[in-house]
């Protein structure tokens, strides 16, 4: 009964998909010459795992998509 309340953004992320979150956003990192210290990392990450939460699972297509969001994330 309670499952249908439950949506998959609220179920935690196996070590498969933190993976490939993970290698997309070092990817997007690398693309944009940021350092994991530097503020807009942070939101970069959410933004990732927000993706995948959502259904994008292709680790190619979150690093698309967090390149071009990545000037409209919050620094």
């Amino acid at each position: 009964m309670i499952s249908r309340y439950v949506h998959e953004r609220d179920i935690p992320l196996d070590s498969q998909a933190l993976g490939t979150c993970q290698r997309a956003f070092d990817a997007i990192l690398a693309e944009l010459s940021i350092s994991r210290e530097h503020e807009r990392a942070e939101n970069i990450a959410a933004f990732v795992i927000k993706l995948y939460q959502q259904g994008i699972h292709d680790e190619e297509k979150l690093f698309q998509l967090g390149i071009t969001a990545s000037g409209n994330l919050k620094s």
